[in-house]
Formats: C-alpha cells, sequence, structure tokens
C-alpha cells in the first residue's frame, strides 16, 4: 500500500523530460513535451538517494518500492487535507458551464447529449470527489486545468573557450515549464525520501522534494483497498504487451479481457532502464528502453465479470518487465468508477 505522498515543488524552471526538441535549422513551432515526468524519474532518484545514503541493499529496495504519479496539488489545500488532483476519468467531459457524460449502453458508447459539440475545459479532478457525476463536479468546483504553462526557450551554444555564441548553429530552441506559485507536483510511494533539494528529471533541474505520511483517512487509502468490480478509471498510463508491441490491456492469459474501452489517443512512453556496473566498480549509465505507447490516464475499462480484486492484488505477471516488473512503477493503477448504464 502507499503510505508516501512526495511532494515537488521546482526552483524556477522544468523541461519537459521527454519529447523531440527543435534543431537550430527549425525555430518554428513548438518542440514536443512529456510533463510532467513520469513516476519512473522519481523511482531513479529514490534508487540513486539510498545508494549514496545507504540507507538499504538496493535489492531490498526494487522489492519493497512502489511509485505512482504523476499527479499535482493546490499547496493550501494539500496543507490543510491532503487534498490532490488526478486525471478526470473519460467517461466525464465537463466545460465551463456544461457537462456531457459517456453512458454505456447494449451497442457501445453513447454520449448522454448527443446534440452537444463541448470540448472539455478540465483534465483533472480532486480525488476525493472520484465517483462524483459530472454536474457535481462542476457546481462544487472539484475540476481544474493544469497548473503550469509551456515557455519557449531560446538558448545560446557557447563556443570551446570563450563565452561567445558560435557563428554557425549558435541558437537552439527548448520547452521550459513554468508551474504555479501555489502548486506542486505529487506522487506517491511505499518508500519516504528525505526531505531536501535534489536534481530532478533529464535536465536536473533543482527541486525541493518533502515526503508526507498518508493520512489513514485520507479518501485514497478507501478507495485503493476497495475491490474492482466492472469498471475501473486508470490514474497513471497503462504500459501493456512486449517491449516491441503495444496493447491496449495486458495480454496475459490469465488477465480478463474488457468488454468495453474508452481511451484517447495513446502517449509515448519510454524510460531509462537501470546501467551496469563495469570492471572497475564504477556504473555505465542507464540503457534507454525500447519506446512504446501506453494508454493514457483516464481511460475506462469495463468487463463483463466483476474482477473482485484491487490493483494492489494483481499478479505482477500481468505487467510488462524490463529487469523488474513495470507494475512497481504506479503502472496501469486504477480505481473503482461508476459508469452510467451499466
Amino acid at each position: 500500500m502507499f503510505r508516501y505522498l512526495i511532494t515537488i515543488q521546482p526552483l524556477g524552471f522544468l523541461y519537459a523530460s521527454a519529447g523531440g526538441f527543435l534543431s537550430p535549422e527549425n525555430l518554428v513551432g513548438r518542440a514536443q513535451t512529456k510533463f510532467p515526468p513520469d513516476a519512473y524519474t522519481l523511482s531513479g532518484l529514490i534508487f540513486s538517494a539510498n545508494k549514496s545514503q545507504k540507507l538499504t541493499s538496493q535489492e531490498e529496495l526494487s522489492e519493497n518500492l512502489f511509485v505512482a504519479g504523476p499527479f499535482w496539488a493546490n499547496l493550501d489545500e494539500f496543507k490543510a487535507s491532503q487534498e490532490f488532483y488526478v486525471p478526470l476519468p473519460s467517461t466525464k467531459m465537463i466545460g465551463k458551464a456544461e457537462v456531457n457524460t459517456w453512458e454505456l449502453h447494449d451497442n457501445g458508447w453513447q454520449q448522454s447529449n448527443a446534440d452537444s459539440e463541448m470540448i472539455p475545459a478540465f483534465k483533472w479532478q480532486k480525488l476525493s470527489a472520484w465517483n462524483q457525476d459530472s454536474q457535481t463536479l462542476l457546481q462544487q468546483k472539484s475540476v481544474a486545468k493544469e497548473p503550469w504553462k509551456y515557455l519557449s526557450m531560446l538558448h545560446p551554444r557557447l563556443k570551446a573557450n570563450e563565452r561567445c555564441v558560435r557563428e554557425k548553429d549558435g541558437l537552439f530552441l527548448e520547452n521550459a515549464v513554468q508551474l504555479d506559485d501555489n502548486a506542486c507536483l505529487l506522487y506517491l510511494s511505499t518508500v519516504p525520501l528525505e526531505a531536501g533539494w535534489y536534481r530532478f528529471g533529464g535536465e536536473n533541474h533543482l527541486v525541493e522534494i518533502e515526503s508526507h505520511k498518508l493520512k489513514d483517512s485520507h479518501p485514497l487509502v478507501s478507495l485503493l483497498q476497495q475491490p474492482i468490480r466492472r469498471s475501473f478509471a486508470l490514474l497513471t498510463p497503462g504500459v501493456w504487451g512486449s517491449n516491441r508491441i503495444s496493447h491496449r490491456y495486458s495480454q496475459h492469459p490469465d488477465c480478463p479481457k474488457p468488454r468495453w474501452l474508452l481511451t484517447a489517443k495513446a502517449v509515448p512512453f519510454r524510460f531509462r532502464a537501470g546501467g551496469r556496473t563495469k570492471a572497475d566498480g564504477s556504473r555505465d549509465t542507464g540503457r534507454l528502453g525500447r519506446g512504446r505507447y501506453a494508454v493514457k490516464a483516464g481511460a475506462v475499462y469495463i468487463f463483463d465479470d466483476p474482477l473482485n480484486q484491487t490493483w494492489w492484488e494483481s499478479p505482477e505477471a500481468w505487467y510488462p518487465k524490463e529487469g523488474y516488473s513495470l507494475k512497481h512503477i504506479g503502472c496501469g493503477l486504477g480505481l473503482p468508477l461508476d459508469v452510467a448504464g451499466l
């Protein structure tokens, strides 16, 4: 069971942790972005900190460490009640003043208001309001937009021997991410991380990290202990299949296949696996895993028969394994969801 909420506040800007960047020859448009960083970024940081602090063996940590995310929190709400925001399930479409819902019928998914061409204005909801209907979420202001924005940063490439821009290919464009002052990124973890300043993400930007013990009365605790019946929604991206082929659900023969699935376009998923130890005792940089696609957080799965188990109780064999089961980095973390028409 997750026992800690780990908050991350950047010192200044952050950058997208993955994606293509624009070349010096093409400064038009915007680079691909992937933000906030996935849970494997925090997992690697915890392993690195444990190695330097020598708190426990790496083998023991690899067995006990589970992380999940990314999420985010409003600092005032978090300090008051440990409230944080999770992706809005795909069945709920909420605009600024109206709502629409995907309902399940005998012939598949149908919108509650078929004539509506509403573009959803919100992608996140409060965890404490998890199973509330769309109208209640809007009325009680339990939905929100992401608290960050992208800014283009034009960087110089300096000469090797002086602080002057190169005459050729001297500039490149990169995407910076600015987080609101009253917001923080948030991840779930079974292992705490000592409070302090750390280098975080592929660009090693400085962030302030704190670990908060999850209260026993927190809504997340009861939701994680509630068995999934016929429907659930993903809180984190779902990675299925082999390291060469991506699927929309687990291909393990013992894993039930969903009858219905409601999701958006798949998202890229790639992470750096642990490095190898050299003969001289030093360690290679981790190898970049083969790229694949993940089912986007918020996807809703419907089964013919009840699963009658929680995400924690699902076998690790259902999840892809690259050195270790991807369940340890929160792959496909799901919570029971009430679906209209089911």
